[in-house]
């Protein structure tokens, strides 16, 4: 039998991702104090992609307790630059110094998800992309953050690749819906698997 299925998550993108893949979904954004969980994890030594993972489920898990009878999707995304975790820039000179330290490095971004149902994860995955930013200039930084602040407040390392964050990056190795949070091609065929969307 089919599922109805939930988004945990206040994230515009994801829903419209969803949407525009033909996936009807409600969206509840849960109540979980991210940062006190982050801080926690990473007072523990946990890595990034523990902690993607750890947050994707907690969001699941937290609506999926109230709507036992659906399927709730849980989603977290987190920066890696070399084991250091990046998050969302609350100013945008938080967003310039991300941006400075990230400048012709390497750095990898972790889209975590997790399906619950009845209270219990029953499907997880956690996409991966390289990403290399090039060694842009002063000018070019501050021009692109007049431009682009607030917006890009909601990313974590300050960039829609979407936008004009592209202009930011000499090479990207990975799945492009898992850059914007959310690995949906391994989700569709999980639910496609299981007959929740048409085969």
């Amino acid at each position: 039998m089919k599922k109805n299925l939930i988004l945990a998550s206040g994230s515009a993108i994801r829903a419209e991702m969803l949407k525009n893949a033909g996936v009807e979904v409600r969206i509840i954004k849960p109540r979980v104090d991210e940062d006190m969980v982050k801080d926690s994890l990473l007072a523990e030594g946990a890595p990034p992609r523990d902690i993607a993972d750890t947050l994707a489920e907690m969001k699941a898990l937290k609506v999926s307790e109230k709507e036992p009878d659906a399927l709730v999707i849980g989603c977290d995304q987190v920066l890696d630059l070399g084991g250091r975790m990046l998050s969302k820039p609350e100013t945008r000179e938080e967003a310039r110094a991300q941006l400075i330290d990230m400048r012709g490095e390497r750095h990898m971004l972790l889209s975590a998800a997790v399906i619950c149902e009845a209270g219990k994860p029953i499907w997880r995955h956690i996409g991966q992309v390289r990403l290399r930013m090039r060694d842009f200039s002063d000018d070019f930084l501050d021009g692109y953050l007049d431009r682009n602040w607030p917006e890009v407040s909601h990313s974590v390392g300050g960039y829609q690749l979407e936008a004009e964050g592209v202009r930011l990056f000499s090479r990207i190795d990975g799945d492009y819906f898992t850059v914007l949070g959310l690995p949906l091609m391994e989700m569709l065929n999980y639910l496609t698997l299981r007959g929740d969307l048409q085969q």
